[in-house]
């Protein structure tokens, strides 16, 4: 690959009060980016959100940023009159999210808006040399050669919030990215683990989102529960570790205690262990390299009475193998796929496409949408538009 080799084993410099950036902080991750920020004494210097406005207006009110980003024009006017005793700069739109990406002051921005629209404020951060916090997968999923280019060009430095990832980073730590043999991504198997696929032809929105260990957004919910999750994650390891798909496997892990491991040409393998609480890869991002006393709680060992690890059920959960095939072709189609999946879950959110519609729907994006071998931006940029609107438009017709 053009772009070089991660650096796992010299930390950036330290600095004793962070600044960061929050996209995306009414949602689960943004949330407990705030709860560890607020515990550590890291200064917020600006927030954005979706459609939660109010949530939104609490968080302001509490930690006091400089900039706030809404998509809507009409929640940005609504949100600027309820602030309107405070110093605060109410931005709209993507473009709005790109201005809180590059806050001046933030020394690190947490992406943790869902779907691609965390790419362009991404990479306008990059550009700057800013520490991505990162736990935005679709970035890396549709542009991860362009994103860690740019990276590497600018000095910025990608640090993964996803527990899989973040495990994996803990795990290289001081190690050399040659003796890697492969990374072992775990997955909990979602609330679905061990059903055939005679018994999920029925299955509703409100069963999907019944995961049984974690609290998640409603897509990355879903995505769990068909492990689509797990497709985008060993793209998304690929381009992080610069480790080829191929040597990125998937185990059934229901207690998620072990978050991932790596298995080292010597036959070893080094895991990392906590409780489940998203609050310590959070952490880890914001303070790598120093540890720090964190909001989880401490695991305790005695209380474990076994470490469950299963193969993935690829006959029942086809989107894992669909992910890992697409993840082989490179250029526009991970991004073809990403969008399909994106604009496919919604709806079944919405109750008009089955659970293994989310599936259908994807393999027939990829089959009808023609994909770029080297792709710039805006050629991704216009395969996940094209896309969504397949899927939106096939759901119509059927």
């Amino acid at each position: 690959m053009a772009y070089k080799t991660p650096d796992y084993g010299f930390p950036i410099p330290d600095t004793p009060r962070r600044v960061i950036s929050i996209l995306g902080s009414t949602g689960s991750i943004g949330r407990q980016t705030l709860e560890v920020a607020k515990n550590l004494g890291i200064r917020v210097c600006a927030l954005s959100a979706n459609t939660n406005i109010r949530l939104l207006e609490n968080q302001i009110r509490e930690y006091k940023p400089s900039i706030a980003a809404v998509i809507d024009d009409d929640d940005a006017r609504d949100l600027k009159e309820r602030v309107r005793d405070l110093d605060v700069d109410i931005v709209p739109g993507p473009e709005g999210l790109i201005e809180a990406a590059c806050a001046d002051g933030a020394g690190i921005v947490v992406t943790a808006v869902a779907g691609t629209s965390g790419l362009l404020p991404t990479l306008a951060a990059i550009r700057l040399g800013r520490r991505i916090a990162l736990a935005n997968k679709e970035t890396l999923v549709c542009a991860g050669e362009l994103v860690m280019k740019s990276a590497s060009e600018h000095g910025a430095r990608i640090i993964p919030v996803d527990s899989e990832h973040s495990a994996v980073f803990q795990c290289l730590r001081n190690e050399k990215p040659e003796s890697i043999k492969k990374l072992i991504l775990t997955a909990s198997g979602g609330p679905f683990r061990g059903m055939k696929r005679e018994e999920l032809a029925h299955v509703t929105p409100e069963m999907a989102l019944r995961h049984p260990n974690w609290v998640m957004g409603k897509k990355v919910t879903v995505d769990s529960a068909t492990m689509m999750n797990k497709g985008l994650e060993i793209i998304e390891a690929a381009h992080l570790f610069q480790v080829d798909p191929e040597r990125i496997n998937v185990v059934i892990h229901p207690e998620s205690i072990i978050h991932s491991m790596v298995e080292f040409d010597d036959n070893s393998i080094k895991a990392q262990l906590s409780t489940p609480d998203m609050r310590l890869p959070i952490q880890y991002a914001l303070t790598y390299p120093n540890r720090m006393e964190s909001l989880a709680s401490e695991l305790d060992l005695t209380l474990l009475k076994s470490l469950t690890f299963l193969d993935p059920d690829r006959e029942a959960f086809p989107c894992l193998d669909l992910a890992i095939k697409t993840a082989s072709i490179r250029g526009t189609a991970c991004a073809i796929m990403n969008a399909a999946n994106e604009a496919a879950v919604e709806l079944f959110l919405r109750g008009d496409l089955s659970f293994y519609g989310i599936f259908e729907a994807v393999s027939a994006a990829l089959d009808n949408i023609a994909h770029i071998e080297n792709p710039i931006l805006e050629d991704i940029l216009s395969a996940d538009e094209r896309a969504k609107l397949f899927v939106y438009e096939r759901s119509r017709d059927n």
